[in-house]
């Protein structure tokens, strides 16, 4: 006896979810936070509304999920057995997802959305900063069991410091990054974080 496979409502189906987040991204970058709608993302997706909310309760919700799961998997690097691999790693795919052709504009209106509305501000924080630095908590933990970093090491200030030169540079300052630029930035962040390699 075969049993019947649910249909409609009952089965998302992952091209119609794929095809959905990337609208929303499309839209993001075009029309940003404040002018993208339900509808332009359905249209655009070429769904009906029904299917956004099949997913997500809110607009809010479905940009949430989107840019959390667009940037987090960028976050994830594999265990190169040295803290120069892994950190050469982790700048290379921060440098790529904040230069990414439609990221590199979501970002900048993500962050003064936060500002406008600080509620927004804690949705991306836990949905998003929160669990990349996770990762990048993991690689430092790594290194300390390594030798590599002193066990005393200001795990919240070098989180900080991984992140902060790049952002200022491409984002805010919006300055080219020059050929060695990873390399220089992690032979800096090295000496500054007293690592022992």
């Amino acid at each position: 006896m075969s049993t019947r496979k649910p249909t409609g409502a009952a089965v998302l189906q992952p091209e119609v979810t794929q095809a959905i987040t990337e609208a929303v991204l499309d839209e993001l970058a075009e029309q940003g936070f404040g002018r993208l709608s339900m509808e332009a993302v359905a249209k655009r997706a070429g769904v009906g509304k029904s299917a956004l909310y099949r997913r997500w309760p809110s607009k809010h919700d479905m940009i949430s999920a989107v840019v959390s799961e667009f940037s987090v998997t960028r976050a994830e690097v594999e265990d190169t057995g040295s803290l120069r691999g892994d950190l050469m790693l982790t700048l290379k795919a921060l440098q790529e997802w904040i230069t990414h052709p439609r990221f590199s504009r979501i970002l900048p209106d993500l962050v003064a959305e936060g500002a406008r509305h600080p509620g927004q501000a804690e949705v991306m924080r836990t949905s998003i900063a929160i669990p990349r630095r996770e990762r990048g908590e993991d690689m430092l933990r790594r290194a300390i069991a390594r030798g590599e970093l002193p066990e005393d090491t200001d795990l919240e200030m070098a989180l900080d410091l991984l992140a902060a030169p790049m952002y200022w540079r491409l984002v805010v300052r919006q300055a080219p990054p020059g050929p060695d630029y990873l390399d220089r930035l992690a032979d800096l962040m090295l000496r500054a974080l007293g690592a022992k390699v």
